[in-house]
């Protein structure tokens, strides 16, 4: 992708995510979003100049102060005053990707014509996306309603400046990104726009509320994770099937049969999948008199069906967010009546709060599911003839004790965080914002369990990568590409790429930091689709 047309109807995940993790490409409005923008924002202008009839946040003050009529002369003020009084986030910045991945979503909301902000508006934070400028935004401060105010007014602190004055301490701050040496440098919003060339606005009525009011940073942190989970649950069936011949594991519940039997999607996708990564095995069936594996493997299809299934219900939910109207009032300049603008609700992130935490569920699973593997292959009584910890002198080594229990730390952390935030709600703003969603909440959660999960995968990967290589010992004159799978053996190849067999104790933690970034930086997935086809 060079260049991407936003037009507020057609943002998918796969191009918001491209954008986001790629500075430089050419952004720009369709002409349609153009037309339906003018359209809006010409009533607005009116109501501007003439001061009636009485819109919010227009010409009225926010929140509970909605019946506090503004003068004319001072609704630029206004509109300023609205950002930096709302810029009252705290704790750790979001990610870089996050934060563009929210601008871009919020200038495909502007595109649809319903926000009433003029064209300049939107074309500036295309500019910053293609320019690279990303502003710093806490990742704490939102309820997710009215929308996610204070991440999204540090957003509008970058972009905007005041009527008369325009100060560094005003404009917030904001990563520039440094071509030459391929980095994010931090550095006040002022100094960033400078550098980009890109000049900071004025905003007219309606534009400050238009940036802050709205599910953006919601969106965009679940957008991230789901991205992110797509990619791991492909991962952790390579990890399963990998195991699967540590453990001379049996193949036949992995039969298309029994999964046609009990259809659901995710199962009978998942199956495909570790038949394809075990193409060829000859670990696999290898003990007639066992006639059936553990729960952790042979119902691995049934457990991450549930994840694949819900994977692909929030990504519809996530999918009509990216292109919907999101932000309070909307004017709808067709309307015959006077007053075309109408205040509503479409701010209130509750069905990102519920997709989120229903996320965080089930990622819980992938790696609930994985440790239990880790142990098994831990555990000299359950792991068919390897030695205990996968070192061969033991006692005197510990081998990979110590990583089934950060693996197990890391499940246990995960049941805590969990825990729904879309249950719960705090009224503010003088109980007329009385019912607020924890969207923020519930989406920064699912992203943490993602990260620990990452871990857990990769901590199984170790485990089955030294399991195989013990079997090769116990298979004397038996090469990889003899005994492997088609796939697992791929797999197995790029990680000793990275990570050496174990014969004696060594730190564990640098090799597994080395294996959750294979999995993050998607080399090991590529490595595996490019020898077996894309996985399901």
């Amino acid at each position: 992708m060079k260049n991407f047309i936003v037009d507020g109807e057609n943002l998918t995940l796969q191009n918001l995510m491209h954008i986001a993790y790629h500075p430089g490409l050419k952004l720009q409005l369709s002409e349609e979003s153009k037309i339906r923008m003018k359209k809006s924002r010409k009533w607005v202008d009116q109501v501007q100049k003439q001061g009636t009839p009485v819109v919010y946040g227009v010409n009225t003050g926010f929140g509970s102060k909605a019946t506090v009529s503004i003068d004319k002369e001072k609704l630029k003020d206004l509109q300023r005053n609205l950002i930096m009084s709302h810029s009252a986030g705290l704790g750790n910045p979001l990610a870089i990707e996050v934060v563009r991945s929210a601008m871009l979503m919020r200038v495909n909301t502007i595109a649809k014509g319903y926000s009433g902000v003029r064209i300049e508006v939107a074309e500036t934070i295309l500019d910053m996306l293609e320019k690279g400028v990303t502003p710093w935004i806490p990742e704490q401060g939102s309820l997710g309603a009215s929308g996610d105010l204070a991440p999204l007014s540090h957003m509008a602190l970058v972009i905007s400046r005041g009527v008369v004055r325009d100060k560094s301490e005003d404009s917030g701050q904001a990563y520039f990104y440094d071509a030459k040496k391929k980095d994010w440098i931090l550095m006040s919003g002022l100094e960033a726009m400078k550098k980009a060339g890109i000049p900071r606005i004025v905003l007219e009525a309606k534009e400050g509320l238009a940036l802050n009011n709205g599910t953006q940073i919601s969106t965009s942190i679940l957008a991230v994770t789901l991205h992110r989970a797509q990619k791991l649950l492909k991962l952790a069936d390579i990890a399963m099937a990998m195991t699967l011949e540590a453990l001379e594991g049996i193949s036949s519940a992995f039969r298309e049969e029994i999964h046609q039997l009990r259809p659901h999607p995710g199962q009978i996708s998942t199956a495909r999948n570790i038949r394809r990564l075990n193409e060829g095995s000859q670990l696999l069936d290898r003990h007639p008199e066992k006639v059936q594996d553990a729960y952790s493997l042979r119902c691995h299809p049934q457990v991450l069906a549930g994840v694949r299934d819900a994977l692909r219900y929030i990504g519809d939910i996530v999918h009509i967010e990216f292109n919907a109207t999101t932000d309070n009032p909307i004017i709808l300049p067709e309307l015959s009546e006077k007053n075309k603008a109408i205040s509503g609700g479409n701010f209130h992130a509750q069905p990102i709060a519920f997709a989120a935490d229903h996320l965080a569920m089930v990622l819980c699973e992938i790696g609930s599911i994985s440790e239990r593997r880790i142990f098994r292959m831990s555990d000299k009584h359950l792991n068919s003839g390897l030695p205990s910890f996968l070192i061969e002198n033991g006692g005197l080594e510990s081998g990979l004790m110590m990583a089934q229990y950060t693996a197990a730390a890391l499940v246990s952390e995960n049941k805590t965080l969990a825990h729904p935030a879309s249950i719960d709600s705090i009224p503010t703003c003088e109980n007329q914002e009385d019912h607020v969603s924890m969207a923020p909440i519930a989406a920064r959660k699912a992203l943490d369990i993602l990260q620990n999960v990452e871990k857990i995968v990769a901590i199984e990967l170790f485990f089955a990568a030294q399991a195989l290589d013990l079997r090769l010992k116990q298979n004397t004159g038996h090469a990889a590409k003899n005994m492997f799978g088609k796939g697992t053996l791929c797999a197995y190849n790029k990680i000793r790429e990275y990570i050496p067999f174990f014969t004696m104790d060594r730190p564990l933690y640098p090799h597994i930091e080395s294996l959750v970034q294979l999995l993050q930086n998607g080399e090991l997935l590529t490595a595996v689709e490019g020898v077996i086809g894309e996985l399901s």
